[in-house]
């Protein structure tokens, strides 16, 4: 092999470029940490920790009852009812699309497809 040194710091640097997202994701900032306003948690249609794992679920299985079946009555696991609404429902707390809707999925790299049929919200209450 005539250039050994070289191909072996060629190696070294694939490697580390390769590993890079792995050194990142080790040392780099939690990314539960979004810097997301918070509404109030207590009047959400199901609790934090399923709505942070299930929203997208949620609001899929919203769309269909609403749009194909015609119900527009959501029961909650605690028995509340709620109606089925992005707009009527969601967005009476979750006013702050800037600080709330957009931070948490720019952070998570999701693009939802909720604003093609949806107005964007602007600046709440």
């Amino acid at each position: 092999m005539y250039n050994k040194k070289a191909v072996c710091i060629g190696i070294v640097i694939l490697v580390a470029l390769l590993s890079s997202p792995f050194w990142v994701g080790l040392f780099g900032t939690d990314y539960k940490e979004t810097g997301v306003v918070k509404p109030n948690q207590d009047a959400c249609v199901e609790d934090a920790a399923f709505m942070r794992a299930q929203h997208m679920r949620l609001l899929n299985e919203w769309r269909d009852q609403a749009l194909r079946n015609e119900n527009r009555t959501y029961v909650a696991a605690n028995g509340k009812k709620w109606e089925i609404s992005l707009q009527n429902t969601c967005m009476k707390c979750h006013t702050n699309y800037a600080g709330f809707c957009q931070k948490c999925h720019l952070s998570n790299s999701v693009s939802p497809y909720c604003w093609t049929c949806h107005i964007i919200p602007t600046e709440g209450k």
